[in-house]
């Protein structure tokens, strides 16, 4: 697993919402989401709130790879690779339970271990 680098955890925490969220289904059909609940947690994960997942749960539940895709202030798109996985318990849903809209139900938070940075066709790291 790897450190997400400074610079890009500030155009995080600057960045446009909403973010874009990809997981993969068992037969290898792509879902996307837009969603606004979203947080960088110890370094090297993304997490999402689960407010109103479907799809997205079973293929988190199916298949362990997704990717996160986000656009800084300064319109630099960046996309996060990795695995995923999903929790209802434990330091990533107490965290998002912090973080998450209070008007939003968060069931689960999807836990997303970043392996991987591009910007465009640039692997940054």
């Amino acid at each position: 697993m790897i450190q997400i680098p400074k610079n890009i955890i500030e155009d995080w925490n600057e960045k446009e919402a909403p973010i874009v969220l990809t997981t993969v289904s068992k037969e290898g059909v792509p879902n996307s989401i837009y969603a606004t609940c979203a947080a960088l947690f110890e370094g090297n994960k993304a997490l999402v709130a689960n407010n109103k997942f479907k799809k997205t749960y079973q293929n988190i539940m199916d298949n362990d790879r997704a990717t996160l895709l986000f656009i800084s202030k300064d319109r630099k798109a960046y996309q996060l690779k990795g695995s995923i996985k999903y929790a209802t318990e434990g330091p990533e849903f107490d965290d998002m339970k912090k973080w998450n809209n209070a008007n939003m139900p968060g069931y689960g938070v999807a836990i997303l271990d970043v392996e991987e940075i591009y910007s465009g066709a640039e692997k940054l790291v």
